[in-house]
């Protein structure tokens, strides 16, 4: 059985709400989403309604954030997950969120920022 109809629009959602990420997070992200769906595309009716249920919480957790950093100066991505979730993740699941976790706090090697602002003349 194949995902419902909703998960089209969900997973278009998901992808726009990205736009407003920086680039390199956009792209993992972007990337990220799209494996998840198409690994389920063919899951079971339960498995799937599931997968739709945590990223509609995903998406809508994703917007509130949103609206919390127009009021504050710090940009904040993702959700703390709780121990409870994490628990329901099988091993490939949790590995793959640590792959997640461990690309998206890579430091960026590209900027370079020096302590010391004074010119030398």
């Amino acid at each position: 059985a194949a995902m419902p109809g909703g998960a089209r629009g969900l997973y278009r959602r998901i992808l726009l709400l990205h736009r407003a990420l920086p680039a390199a997070l956009r792209a993992l992200g972007d990337r990220y989403v799209k494996e998840e769906f198409r690994k389920h595309k063919a899951a079971g009716p339960a498995e799937a309604q599931r997968f739709l249920r945590e990223w509609e919480a995903t998406l809508i957790q994703q917007q509130i954030n949103e609206d919390k950093q127009n009021l504050r100066e710090k940009t904040v991505y993702g959700i703390q997950l709780t121990e409870e979730k994490l628990n329901d993740f099988r091993d490939e699941q949790i590995g793959q969120l640590k792959e997640l976790m461990d690309e998206a706090t890579k430091p960026n090697k590209k900027i370079t920022i020096s302590k010391d602002l004074k010119h030398k003349n």
